[in-house]
């Protein structure tokens, strides 16, 4: 049981995995295919060979080491234990055959879901100090109430609407965010990448991206080494092996512990208050 842990994300703990409260969903009802992420193929609803039976990963400190990484960079934002202890009233889906089905179709659902609380969550804060934040925290509220809807109705629910009715809000919360961060290299005519770009493997080492757009980007193995990125929206953006040493997140827009986590940092890549530095980073 020594290999449970808790992860906090932003401002409030109801969104942050609490695996000790959670009977393995990760490690069970989702599939992953064998790549870079993961040394095999693992078929959805079928657990993981590491995952013992007290619902804890054998090999948790070692998981890059022995080619797990995608387990190292994945978080459902507490919707593990919201679907064990409360979705499902502590019933495991070990013990229940009917259980099981409900409960693997389900999680997904709420981890999305939940995922989408963490950008409203963010988008609030972002926008309280300029405007009345009503509508985002009505908008917090009836995502919230979807996630806490029972098994049934939420087997049957169109996650991808919820996500469609809050983008407006998420897009403009970034904007007010972003209001008066102009980057330099804006200022000076320069061509700053924008939603959507194709980063993968992009020379970006020391630019200047204060305030720019980047959400839905790919940046796969790129160089944002030494980058500004403060009031910069990465919302989305594919952070997978991109260099982020010493560059300054310190204020990134939407940024989350995933994208940091499968990204290359070092002692100076200045990150969000907190945000933990992922233990494969850079040190000496």
């Amino acid at each position: 049981m020594e290999n449970r842990t808790y992860v906090q994300l932003g401002r409030r703990s109801d969104l942050g995995a609490d695996c000790s409260s959670c009977f393995g969903l990760c490690c069970v009802a989702l599939a992953f295919v064998k790549s870079s992420d993961f040394p095999r193929d693992k078929p959805a609803g079928e657990p993981c060979d590491n995952l013992d039976e007290h619902d804890a990963c054998r090999i948790h400190p070692q998981l890059r080491d022995q080619g797990f990484k995608g387990c190292t960079v994945f978080d459902c934002f507490g919707a593990g234990q919201k679907v064990s202890q409360r979705t499902f009233s502590g019933r495991s889906w070990r013990d229940d055959a009917q259980v099981r089905d409900e409960m693997f179709a389900v999680f997904p659902r709420v981890r999305r879901l939940h995922e989408l609380l963490w950008y409203l969550d963010e988008a609030i804060a972002l926008v309280q100090a300029h405007r009345d934040p009503s509508p985002w925290v009505d908008a917090f509220e009836h995502v919230r109430e979807l996630s806490d809807r029972p098994a049934q109705d939420l087997a049957d629910l169109d996650v991808d609407a919820a996500y469609d009715s809050a983008r407006g809000l998420l897009v403009e919360a970034s904007e007010i965010a972003r209001a008066g961060a102009e980057t330099s290299q804006r200022r000076r005519g320069a061509r700053v990448p924008g939603p959507g770009s194709d980063l993968i493997g992009a020379k970006l080492a020391g630019a200047d991206l204060s305030g720019a757009t980047l959400r839905g980007s790919v940046a796969i193995a790129a160089d944002l080494s030494g980058a500004t990125m403060r009031s910069c929206d990465v919302l989305g953006v594919d952070l997978r092996d991109a260099d982020l040493r010493g560059a300054d997140l310190s204020s990134a827009i939407y940024l989350t512990q995933m994208q940091v986590n499968s990204a290359r940092g070092d002692a100076r890549t200045a990150l969000p208050e907190g945000f933990e530095r992922p233990s494969h980073w850079t040190y000496g």
